[in-house]
């Protein structure tokens, strides 16, 4: 069982930034292909970013050029960089960690965008 711990959401004027962090239990997270979703309310939980095992990142067009995801292998950690943030991107923001097709979800984190 991995343990996910989402940190780093808060409220924020548009156009600010924020970071979000994700830490992992567990003894192999270099192994794990990680993800930032986030769910917006009456919304369905969306895709925003993804990093493979191997540093390879993937965006959301809504988020390409603003979001920024990276992980620290020997900090257990995830990370999601956001700038000129805008109120659609208010939402919930969920971490999940994949393995040979397991998968685990953190608790999220509320961001808030708005003046």
């Amino acid at each position: 069982q991995v343990q996910l711990v989402e940190s780093g959401g808060g409220l924020v004027q548009p156009g600010g930034s924020l970071r979000l962090s994700c830490a992992a239990s567990g003894s192999i997270f270099s192994s794990y292909g990680m993800a930032w979703y986030r769910q917006a309310p009456g919304k369905q939980r969306e895709l925003v970013a993804t990093i493979t095992s191997s540093g390879s990142t993937n965006y959301a067009d809504s988020v390409k050029g603003r979001f920024t995801i990276s992980r620290a292998n020997a900090e257990n950690t995830v990370y999601l960089q956001m700038n000129s943030l805008k109120p659609e991107d208010t939402a919930v923001y969920y971490c999940k960690a994949e393995w040979y097709g397991l998968r685990w979800w953190g608790q999220g984190t509320q961001v808030t965008v708005s003046s």
